[in-house]
């Protein structure tokens, strides 16, 4: 027999007459208790999360201000290059190159004119073109095949296949470069052009592979399946519907592997003869003969680097969404 405002032994201990509160100390009071509290018993909403806050901090003008001297600071360099360039020799071997300000007047093309008069410069700027060109387009294509093939194809031995050419990226460029050099010579591949892009080609698939199969990988299957359900082949899949999808990977990957070899020297120093080297080579026997040749240096370095500028910057939208791939859902 139970009276009105009162519990029961038989009864839930935490059970009450409807219209009172809960007893102190009973589970329902404690929850309760941690629903006013807030998750964590903080006593309050929940606080932002440290990247929120950095976030939101970064939202200023002085973030932005800094950002913006970093970058000023950055190309301090490059614009002494270019101004160096288009000083006479005599002013740059005399004074340096932020004094060209005070006397702007003697400011010239000449250096670029002499420049394109030196044969062997020209010929090594060709060089860099036809090693770079067929060397990053080679590797694009290849890698987006055998992406595409690791990602959504089913062979004997896939993964055990994919798990060699990733373990090829730990294997130095250094550790490849005598027993290469013995087999192209031994092919009569050692001092050409096609040498060259073959090394190159060789040691930029496995991160090309690597990169564009997990980019690859995250196409929703369901997409895949509908296009196998309208009677699209895997080849016309992979024109039609992975490739473009795949762009920004695809762009990414093309910048990396055309500043990589544009700006090797290493592997040109080895693989390359005096009619096949590049320019970086090209420059650096400028140097190594003519000791300080600010006159045929200066104009040479800024027109190696102003092509690799000029691609990022061409394609800096795809690489900025290849980079942040997969960061937001």
């Amino acid at each position: 027999m139970t009276v009105q405002g009162t519990v029961t032994p038989g009864s839930a201990p935490d059970s009450a007459v409807p219209g009172t509160a809960p007893r102190p100390g009973s589970p329902s009071a404690r929850r309760a208790r941690a629903r006013a509290a807030g998750p964590a018993g903080t006593g309050g909403p929940p606080r932002p999360g440290l990247v929120s806050r950095l976030a939101g901090r970064t939202r200023g003008g002085l973030v932005q201000v800094l950002l913006a001297v970093i970058g000023l600071v950055w190309l301090t360099p490059v614009a002494g290059l270019l101004v160096a360039s288009l000083r006479p020799e005599e002013d740059n071997t005399s004074s340096g190159w932020w004094t060209a300000f005070a006397d702007p007047g003697r400011l010239s093309l000449d250096g670029y004119t002499a420049l394109l008069r030196d044969s062997g410069i020209v010929d090594a700027f060709w060089n860099t073109v036809l090693i770079s060109v067929p060397a990053t387009v080679t590797v694009i294509v290849v890698a987006a095949l055998a992406g595409y093939a690791f990602a959504w194809l089913e062979f004997p031995g896939r993964d055990w296949v994919f798990l060699v050419v990733v373990a090829m990226l730990v294997v130095p460029v250094q550790v490849g470069l005598l027993p290469v050099a013995k087999m192209f010579g031994a092919l009569g591949l050692f001092g050409t052009i096609p040498g060259v892009i073959l090394f190159h080609v060789a040691y930029g698939l496995p991160f090309a592979v690597f990169l564009l199969r997990n980019y690859f990988a995250e196409i929703p299957r369901e997409m895949l399946e509908a296009a196998r359900m309208d009677g699209g082949g895997e080849w016309r899949i992979f024109t039609r519907l992975v490739l473009p999808l795949g762009r920004p990977a695809i762009a990414s990957l093309g910048i990396f592997q055309f500043l990589w070899v544009w700006n090797d020297m290493l592997v040109a120093l080895i693989f390359a003869d005096s009619g096949s080297q590049p320019l970086t080579v090209a420059l650096q026997s400028q140097m190594r003969q003519f000791g300080s040749n600010i006159g045929v240096l200066a104009p040479g370095a800024f027109l190696s680097l102003i092509i690799p500028v000029a691609v990022f910057f061409a394609f800096q939208r795809h690489f900025v969404q290849g980079v942040m791939a997969g960061s937001v859902k």
